[in-house]
């Protein structure tokens, strides 16, 4: 009997841990997350006010997945967090030629805070949907696997054949292979505390 309440003891004990560690990780991956988009917004508007033209897909390439590499690379310093904050910027400062076409149109504005309001709500919908229901979304582990093919190699199509449905479907298929990451990623932190490093969660 003590043997039971003993091992039960340790079983609660461990969940409280592994609970408390979760929860440390949601509350900077957010906080991180936060910043990091805040940061995005103003490279974003920077490269409005500067009239940036769009930026060659092969240099777009090589500096998004070069500063990934580097987050990766230094995800376990304080370096991880300059990493981020610079591969954030340099999306954010990539969008600025495409915000710019918008708001050339009469609505244009309207659609870029609609897209972030969207953006937003979806977000914070889908991580509340993870987090309260408790379910684990595990599952979706080879849909996202086959999903980033697939997605790859539509955007390597899209760059040799001008098809303007091509171009709806990628971005369809972004939104969706987006929705399933978060849905997949603030599973394994609460089920499994499957992403220990906040940093690496935030770009996740």
């Amino acid at each position: 009997m003590a043997f039971n309440d003993s091992n039960m003891a340790r079983t609660q004990t461990h969940s409280s841990v592994s609970s408390a560690s979760a929860n440390k990780v949601l509350r900077n991956t957010y906080a991180l997350l936060a910043m990091t988009l805040l940061f995005s917004a103003v490279t974003a508007g920077a490269s409005v006010a500067m009239g940036i033209q769009q930026m060659n897909i092969f240099v777009f390439f090589i500096g998004a997945y070069g500063l990934m590499f580097l987050v990766h690379k230094t995800a376990n310093s304080a370096v991880g967090l300059l990493s981020t904050f610079a591969f954030t910027g340099f999306m954010g400062f990539t969008l600025g030629p495409i915000i710019s076409a918008y708001l050339t149109l009469p609505n244009g504005g309207a659609l870029i805070m609609n897209a972030l309001a969207m953006t937003g709500l979806t977000f914070i919908g889908l991580s509340a949907v993870a987090l309260t229901t408790k379910k684990d979304f595990s599952f979706l582990s080879n849909f996202l696997m086959a999903g980033a093919i697939v997605l790859i190699l539509a955007m390597v199509a899209g760059i040799f054949f001008n098809i303007p449905a091509l171009s709806l479907m990628v971005s369809a298929g972004f939104v969706l292979f987006a929705s399933a990451a978060i849905l997949y990623q603030t599973s394994e932190i609460v089920h499994r505390a499957g992403e220990t490093n906040y940093i690496l969660a935030t770009v996740t």
